[in-house]
């Protein structure tokens, strides 16, 4: 295919040349209703691009399949056999490739370090999770994606389950061995679903970890405004194989998804996948070759430990690493993740990525350069200088990895929808949990509906919280108290 072409962007200059008025949505008119200051902040060039991809960029009657050949250019740039665009972000994108695997009270695998847009989809399709236990480094209290034999061994228990679903690269850039793992899968027919989300750059450099259309997953999800170029809400799902039909795939998509997509997401998702047929290896040769300087730069300032691949990669432990998520460890200056990434937001205007009880860690990418790296080391060598003054002595209670893991007592969606009450968090253990209780960021549910809650965990959620923890979706967000389910 002539991957030189960009189906919606072009649609996009059409539509702006043959001067139409539109007597449909979006109301805004093209900006001309618009709020001045509101275009003052935005751009005039917002509004003009943010037109109905129906009756606009294409025609309602006689498709000129503006969408359907940007997909399969997408497709056939990374190898994949159907690429479909989604504009909910991952978030709906993974949904919709469960939701093509298995139906309501059928078994999937899942590994337990799911994001919380898994949970979200096992408590909307009924689904039963069979939990795959990731690697844990109980010395750095931290968890590795789950391994093939993790995987082979669940299969065993549950041969019925309808497939597989692994998240990798996890937001710490450790990755599991996937081509192992879909081995696995492959030889009971079933298929393997990769949660991508942080991997839609994997594809377009030698030197990264192998993506997962390569390592033989049936379906792929990236989330393009991640790691790439687009635009948040931007994301991909990719298919190849048989095990999956294509038909079921885009069915469970137009399910879940939006009737309103956004042209300006499809067209950056569109400008990004020429963008790296053109220029990615290139533009990623610049951004391991930074990343590798500026971990080594980082890891000479005091108290600060950069994690490699000696730490997370190898037996018990992740199969690769992405560089470009630069993970630092401070603990050694006796402060938490929490409250250095919000000294280092006020004191020096950046924001990092992951904040955590012991690490902070900040994501490069194509786009980054000297200049954005010389703003975090002159930021991270302050944090250094001025570490003492961030000691809380709050310590945040970690249980070891045996106690982080709960019961699942009851079906996630059973529990969510079920009745429910509020309890004081000192009464909530061993009851049941009726709400998903996640850290953010990276956003991985410390506790699930339908788990049952310990002493451990509750204990780790609230001293976390008063180390600085954010628990987001909580119904008490202070976790004060806890939704749990109401005793027969």
């Amino acid at each position: 295919m002539d991957q030189s072409k960009a189906p919606v962007l072009d649609a996009l200059a059409a539509y702006h040349e043959s001067s139409q008025t539109p007597f449909t949505p979006p109301g805004h008119k093209q900006g001309r209703g618009a709020d001045p200051r509101v275009r003052a902040v935005l751009g005039e060039a917002v509004f003009r691009s943010d037109v109905l991809a129906t009756s606009g960029l294409d025609d309602r009657t006689s498709s000129h399949g503006v969408l359907e050949e940007a997909q399969a250019l997408m497709a056939d740039d990374v190898g994949a056999e159907h690429a479909f665009f989604s504009t909910c972000g991952s978030s709906l994108s993974v949904k919709s490739a469960m939701l093509s695997v298995a139906g309501p009270h059928e078994k999937l695998l899942v590994g337990r370090d799911a994001h919380k847009s898994v949970v979200s989809g096992l408590i909307l399709s009924g689904i039963r999770p069979v939990w795959v236990d990731p690697q844990w480094d109980a010395e750095r209290h931290l968890a590795h994606p789950p391994t093939a034999e993790a995987f082979e061994a669940a299969f065993a228990e549950h041969p019925d389950a309808r497939g597989a679903l692994v998240t990798t690269p996890t937001p710490y850039g450790t990755c599991s061995d996937l081509a192992a793992i879909a081995a696995v899968c492959h030889r009971r027919g079933r298929p393997l679903i990769v949660d991508e989300a942080w991997g839609a750059h994997l594809p377009f450099h030698p030197d990264l970890p192998t993506w997962a259309m390569d390592a033989g997953a049936d379906v792929c999800v990236t989330s393009v405004h991640k790691m790439g170029s687009g635009l948040e809400q931007g994301s991909v799902f990719h298919l190849q194989g048989d095990l999956v039909r294509p038909e079921v795939l885009k069915s469970r998509e137009d399910l879940l998804g939006t009737t309103s997509p956004s042209s300006l997401v499809y067209a950056a998702l569109d400008g990004w996948r020429r963008q790296m047929v053109e220029q990615g290896e290139a533009l990623y040769d610049h951004a391991l070759a930074l990343a590798q300087k500026t971990r080594e730069r980082i890891s000479r300032i005091d108290g600060m430990h950069v994690h490699g691949r000696d730490d997370f990669c190898g037996p018990g432990r992740a199969a690769d690493l992405d560089p470009l998520q630069i993970i630092i460890d401070i603990s050694a200056r006796e402060v938490t993740g929490y409250h250095a990434a919000d000294w280092l937001r006020d004191k020096h205007r950046i924001n990092l990525h992951i904040a955590d009880h012991r690490r902070i860690s900040a994501q490069l990418t194509h786009a980054d350069d000297s200049d954005t790296a010389e703003v975090l080391l002159t930021a991270l060598t302050d944090l250094s200088a001025h570490a003492a003054e961030l000691r809380t002595g709050q310590p945040v209670d970690v249980p070891p990895p045996s106690r982080l893991r709960l019961e699942q007592a009851a079906l996630p969606r059973d529990a969510f929808f079920g009745r429910t009450e509020q309890v004081p968090w000192q009464e909530a253990e061993g009851r049941v949990a009726a709400e998903m209780l996640t850290p953010y960021p990276p956003g991985i549910p410390a506790a699930l509906p339908g788990e049952r809650l310990t002493g451990d965990v509750l204990r780790y959620l609230r001293t976390g919280v008063e180390a600085g923890m954010v628990v987001p979706d909580a119904a008490d967000t202070e976790v004060t108290s806890v939704r749990v389910l109401c005793e027969e």
